[in-house]
């Protein structure tokens, strides 16, 4: 199965009503700063958390570097969920000047 991919570039800013970012990076990852308003449910709980996710039209997953979301985003399809995956992961999101906010301070945090 081909995984849909999107870079950075490709993804509105700011992020549009019915566009869920879904983080499935581990807890200390999570922490240490996500995209805002994004959902987090580590990759190993997804099996059987993914249908608790809100409803949104389309699903971004994001990672560190976009591996373990292409995972993801390739079960999601599985189960009928458009999900596409971040390419480069939160590395590149970073990168391109997106920001990022701490879980415990809601302030713009560096990976």
């Amino acid at each position: 199965m081909e995984i849909p991919t999107a870079e950075v570039s490709g993804v509105p800013d700011p992020l549009p009503e019915g566009l869920l970012v879904l983080d499935v990076r581990e807890d200390d990852e999570w922490q240490a700063g996500h995209v805002p308003g994004s959902v987090h449910v580590p990759l190993r709980e997804l099996g059987e958390r993914y249908a608790d996710l809100p409803d949104a039209d389309q699903t971004l997953v994001v990672c560190r570097v976009g591996s373990r979301s292409a995972y993801a985003a390739g079960f999601l399809l599985q189960q009928g969920v458009d999900a596409v995956n971040l390419a480069g992961g939160l590395v590149a999101w970073e990168s391109a000047g997106r920001p990022l906010i701490a879980d415990d301070d809601h302030t713009p945090m560096v990976l």
